[in-house]
Formats: C-alpha cells, sequence, structure tokens
C-alpha cells in the first residue's frame, strides 16, 4: 500500500500510454543493412518535406526561431516549420520536473520509464499546438487567396493542420529511426540542416542580396567565391588603408574569421571526443577475456547543447509573443514590457530587454567590437556588450551542466545504470569484487565528475563559437553539434558492424 502511494500520479495515464499510436519496436536483432535502409530513407525524406513549403501563406511572415534555425532542424515556412522543437521542448520540461521530484518517478525502473516515455510522447502533441497557434495568429499571416476561399479562419486552421501535420512526421521519424535505425532521429536532421548551411556558406556565388547586382557591397554570400571576388575587386591600398582586410575577415556574410570558427570547433571536438577514461574489465568466466569501458570527456554527448538552444529559442518566442502579438501584448505586467524584450516590427531578433541579452552573439563584429567603441548599434553601451557576452557565455556553461546532470539520469548512463549492464555482460572490473554496488562506487567516483566537466566543455565549445561566428550563420551550437553527431554515427555506425559479426557482443551493447 505504501508503495502504492509513493506512485506518480502519471501512472493513471497509463491506459492512454498503452494505446498511444507509436511504431512497433522490432520483436528481434535488426540487421544492419535495414537500420541503414530506414536511416538513410528518413534523411532523404526530411530533406524533401523541408522542402515543401506551407501551402497558403503570404509572402510577409515572421520566423520566430530565425535565430535558432541550425538547432531546431527545421525550414522557415515549410512544413517542418516547428522541426525538433516540439520534441526537445516537452524532453526538457519533463527532465526538469523529474530532476526536481515535482514528478515521483524513479527511471531506474523499467515500469516507471515506460510511463516517462509515453507521457512524453503525449506532451509533444500539446507542445506542438503551444508553439503552432501563436505562429498561425500573427507570423505565418494566410494569403489573401486562401482566405477568400475558406474565411479567416478556415485559413488560419488549414496553415495550423500543416505545421502540426509536419511537427509529427519528424516526431515519428525520430522514434523509427531510434527503434528500427542507427542513431537519434533528432541529431541527424540537425546534422542534415548544418551541413546544408555550411556547404550553401562556403561555395554559394550568389551575391549576399539577390534584389541588386554583385558588387563589392553586395558579394557572393559564400566564403570562397566571395573572398576571390573581394580580393580581385580591391587595390592593394584600399586593402591596406581602406578596410578591404576588416571587410574580407570580419565583416562579409560568410568571413574568413568565420571559417576559422568553424575549423576551430571542428579540430577541437574531435579531439575532445576522443579523450576518454578506459576501465578495464575482465569476463567473469571466460578467463583472458578483457575488454575496457570508455568514459568520455564529453560523456553525454551533445544533448545538453541542445537542450539548451531549445530553451533560448522558447525563452525567444515567448518574448516575441508578449511584446508584437495583436492580444497577448496586452496583458500586464508581461505584455509589450520593454524589460522581457523589444523587437522591431518585422523582426524575430531582440533589439533591447532581456531578450538581448539571451540572443545570438552571432560574430565578433556584433559584440567585441562595439566593446571598443566601433561598430555599435547606437543603441547599448560598451559595458551592456560585455554584460551580454558574460551573460550568454555563462548561462550557456551552466546550463549545459544542468542537463548533462539530468540527461545521464534518464537515459540509462548512471554509475547504477552502467554497473547494471558490466554486470548483465558478465564483465567486472579486476580486483573488485563482481558486486553490481562495488561497480557502482567504482563508477561513481567518475561519471558525476565527468558529466560535469563534459557539460561545462559543450557549453563553453557553443558560446565560443558563437561569439567567433561561423560559416553559413549555422550557429556554433550547429557547428558543434554536427561534429559530434557525425562522430557519433560513426561509432554507432561501428557498433552495428560489430554486433553482426559477433552476436555474442548484443548482450553487451544493450542490443536485443
Amino acid at each position: 500500500m505504501a508503495e502504492e502511494e509513493k506512485r506518480s500520479k502519471l501512472f493513471a495515464l497509463k491506459p492512454l500510454i498503452e494505446r498511444w499510436p507509436a511504431v512497433a519496436k522490432p520483436e528481434g536483432h535488426v540487421t544492419f543493412r535495414t537500420k541503414l535502409l530506414w536511416t538513410l530513407l528518413c534523411l532523404v525524406l526530411y530533406y524533401i518535406l523541408t522542402n515543401v513549403m506551407i501551402y497558403g501563406i503570404s509572402g510577409a511572415t515572421i520566423d520566430m526561431f530565425s535565430g535558432f534555425r541550425a538547432v531546431m532542424a527545421g525550414a522557415s515556412g515549410s512544413i517542418m516549420h516547428l522541426g525538433i522543437g516540439p520534441i526537445v521542448t516537452a524532453s526538457i520540461i519533463l527532465q526538469l520536473f523529474v530532476g526536481a521530484k515535482i514528478i515521483n518517478l524513479d527511471l531506474t525502473k523499467a515500469e516507471d520509464k515506460a510511463i516517462y516515455q509515453g507521457t512524453q510522447k503525449i506532451l509533444v502533441i500539446f507542445v506542438i499546438l503551444l508553439e503552432a497557434i501563436p505562429q498561425v495568429y500573427g507570423y505565418l499571416t494566410p494569403s489573401t487567396g486562401l482566405k477568400a476561399m475558406v474565411g479567416p479562419i478556415g485559413a488560419n486552421a488549414i496553415i495550423l493542420a500543416q505545421l502540426f501535420i509536419g511537427a509529427m512526421i519528424v516526431f515519428w521519424m525520430d522514434e523509427l529511426i531510434s527503434k528500427w535505425g542507427i542513431g537519434s532521429g533528432i541529431s541527424l536532421f540537425i546534422a542534415a540542416g548544418v551541413s546544408q548551411a555550411i556547404f550553401t556558406g562556403l561555395v554559394n556565388w550568389l551575391p549576399a542580396r539577390t534584389d541588386l547586382p554583385l558588387s563589392i557591397t553586395n558579394p557572393p554570400a559564400g566564403v570562397i567565391p566571395g573572398t576571390y571576388y573581394l580580393a580581385s575587386q580591391y587595390s592593394i591600398s584600399k586593402m591596406v588603408n581602406g578596410g578591404g582586410f576588416e571587410h574580407i575577415f570580419i565583416f562579409q556574410q560568410n568571413s574568413i574569421l568565420a571559417l576559422i570558427g568553424t575549423l576551430t570547433i571542428f579540430f577541437f571536438v574531435a579531439y575532445a571526443e576522443s579523450t576518454r577514461i578506459e576501465l578495464p574489465l575482465a569476463h567473469g568466466g571466460a578467463r583472458g577475456a578483457r575488454g575496457r569501458y570508455p568514459i568520455r570527456l564529453i560523456y553525454s554527448s551533445n544533448i545538453p547543447v541542445i537542450l539548451m538552444s531549445a530553451l533560448l529559442a522558447n525563452v525567444n518566442m515567448f518574448a516575441l509573443l508578449f511584446y508584437t502579438h495583436p492580444t497577448l501584448k496586452r496583458l500586464p505586467l508581461l505584455g509589450h514590457n520593454s524589460w522581457i524584450g523589444v523587437y522591431p516590427p518585422g523582426s524575430s531578433h531582440a533589439s533591447m530587454g532581456g531578450a538581448w541579452y539571451l540572443s545570438n552573439l552571432n560574430g565578433v563584429a556584433n559584440w567585441l567590437l562595439p566593446i571598443f567603441g566601433t561598430h555599435s548599434d547606437g543603441i547599448h553601451e560598451p559595458f551592456q556588450y560585455a554584460l551580454k557576452f558574460i551573460i550568454y557565455f555563462s548561462l550557456y556553461v551552466f546550463g549545459s551542466i544542468l542537463f548533462a546532470k539530468f540527461w545521464i539520469e534518464t537515459t540509462d548512463m548512471g554509475p547504477a545504470a552502467v554497473a547494471r549492464q558490466i554486470q548483465q555482460s558478465d564483465m567486472q572490473i579486476p580486483g573488485f569484487r563482481r558486486n553490481p554496488r562495488v561497480l557502482r562506487k567504482v563508477l561513481e567516483r567518475y561519471i558525476p565528475a565527468v558529466t560535469v566537466i563534459g557539460g561545462a566543455t559543450v557549453g563553453m565549445l557553443a558560446a565560443f563559437a558563437d561569439a567567433i561566428g561561423t560559416v553559413g550563420r549555422t550557429s556554433g551550437t550547429g557547428v558543434l553539434l554536427t561534429v559530434g553527431i557525425m562522430i557519433h554515427l560513426y561509432e554507432e555506425i561501428a557498433k552495428e558492424q560489430a554486433i553482426e559479426m559477433h552476436p555474442v557482443l548484443r548482450g553487451f551493447f544493450g542490443a536485443e
């Protein structure tokens, strides 16, 4: 009876969760070829859907997530407009509630974990509506033709339905990849979008503004053709004394400094991903059978940065709503409050207020040079730019640490869960008793500390790259995530191939 009273009230949703539409789990082992096929199929479908534009919207739209597109893994104006936002937001809400013990779930128990995952699926539906409805009423404006056909209410409903369907397709593809494919659908879609943006930022030969002719003030948008064009147009004297070097290295749309920042993050993440502590393991039954359990420096992977970026994207969305939405801006205290955020007409980027301090640093030209009194926007003082850098950097570091700690506890990466996995695989640490509690104590020396260090590392990397700037305006977070995702995807593929060749490894890796 006492145990029943301790159970979470979310168990009341169990009948609904059991009947909730979901991708069926495979009954047995899924072959590597099948997993690769489903993963590639979802990736191709993602690229197709990002080019399927929402039917019936006018040209005058405001993208509430324009500063976070690299992380939201969607395309503005397409049916993938919401991207992975609802999935990640639902995960953030549940993680915070479980971590704060507001929701009483023990995620080490299979039954509680099933309730947690089922509740997240239901919560995704509500978050889709929460993010889609405000965008339809005031930001994704229906075209005059659609209004004439079905009326204003019907036009909004059609656009809302398209956003809902697109978000649900992303959710189902993520679930399909997690059960039948390789890696994570969320990570794969982020990497796909960022890779496309980086490639375009490197080689795009079209001018930054296509409505104006090619010129020194409107060079090709790609860093390679843009740099070549500017270098050929500037004379030596203008290069040295006329601001030519500054234009090429800092102020063009995709600058050389942004390319350096992108490459720096690439190599640093590749190095950090290879840094690890390896615990020696020996097989309990087979003499001479030894192995190692690696504990990475970036133990919680890139998930904390995804969650942190999604949180900031939602903060920006609600700040924009409270300042510009016809109804919400009339709310007392919150509505049209400059302390929360000020947004110029037609823009989704805050120019003042709290939302400005939380917005992307977006390259040295937007924070470092104004600190020294040059290239200021005329609104903020140098100390405010310095304060913005400190707030943004600190928020990413401490937020990433917090989400890293939550993440390892909700994904069976904590000391207790890892000890059980090692025990079930018939392995043990030489010199210690073959007991899960002993294993757990050994792992508790390393995993919590590495989790904090890894969370802080990815937070600092993301903030640093945002401060330097990146090719394709993908944000430092986007580049950081993509490099980490590609490394992990490679390792997942190698693991799947190893399991295929040596079926005895399935138990150790947790495969069916």
